[in-house]
């Protein structure tokens, strides 16, 4: 059975997408459970998604454009809206950016940044939150996060520089083995010749100060070149745009830089943090 603030909350396109597949399966005389054997999913799923209990999955868009889509690329066109609707909304401009942007200069001090998150990871942090989240918005949410990462592979190149503090490190979030994980994937992506990775050690300070004590910022520039802030804070976010405003960010965010550990250095210490959760 559908929910009902899942009714309420579902986006434009997922009830454009539930209603189009539901026509689309009667006109063809199918029942769910047939479509769902077409698509590879259950009669349940397709129920779900048509009564907008659970939006489709970008997996189930990809087959309902075969099954369904007779060439026009109705739900092919869909995929990236859907996914933008499953963000919070004070998220969803800051991500259309992001995967558009020519350069991302991330700083976080509490969690590792969104785009460097394993599953796993994700799944434990935003299922731990508070307050709760449904296990159907959790996924949601994870499988959502997890579609950013494809702008670490996007055409043309971003160029992505991470900061964070060794305390994002040191911080178990799910398991010291979901650490682990965590931490050997943040070598790998530091490893890629886009990315840049730095730590910024606990001491980095002559007494112990930094320049990141004001919290986490993300710079950004588009491919207009155009520079832009994002600031997120207890679920409230910002969009900076004002030029003076941005580089007073950027002047701060290239000391943090400064004072923090070298791109080899830091993935040593990961290498050797991730060595320490066995």
């Amino acid at each position: 059975m559908a929910r009902t603030e899942n009714k309420a909350t579902a986006g434009p396109t997922a009830q454009m997408v539930a209603n189009l597949a539901r026509k689309l399966r009667v006109r063809k005389g199918w029942t769910q459970e047939q479509l769902g054997k077409q698509l590879g999913f259950s009669g349940a799923a397709v129920s779900a998604m048509e009564t907008l209990a659970q939006p489709a999955s970008d997996d189930m868009l990809v087959q309902l454009e075969r099954v369904l889509g007779d060439g026009l690329e109705i739900f092919e066109g869909a995929r990236v809206p859907v996914r933008l609707e499953k963000y919070p909304s004070q998220f969803q401009d800051y991500v259309l950016l992001e995967q558009k942007a020519l350069v991302l200069r991330p700083y976080v001090t509490f969690i590792v940044h969104g785009l460097f998150q394993t599953e796993e990871y994700a799944r434990a942090l935003i299922g731990g939150g508070y307050p709760p989240w449904p296990e159907q918005r959790v996924e949601e949410l994870v499988e959502a996060r997890m579609a950013r990462k494809a702008l670490f592979d996007r055409t043309p190149v971003a160029l992505i520089e991470l900061v964070l503090e060794e305390s994002v490190l040191r911080r178990v979030i799910g398991s010291p083995e979901v650490m682990r994980r965590q931490m050997l994937h943040l070598v790998e992506c530091g490893r890629r010749r886009n990315v840049t990775l730095q730590v910024l050690p606990m001491d980095c300070g002559l007494s112990g100060e930094h320049s990141g004590d004001r919290g986490t910022m993300n710079l950004m520039e588009t491919m207009e070149h155009d520079r832009l802030g994002f600031l997120e804070v207890q679920g409230e976010s910002l969009l900076i745009t004002d030029p003076r405003k941005v580089s007073t960010l950027a002047q701060r965010y290239a000391k943090i830089q400064s004072q923090a550990l070298d791109p080899r250095t830091s993935l040593g210490l990961i290498e050797q943090l991730a060595g320490d959760q066995r």
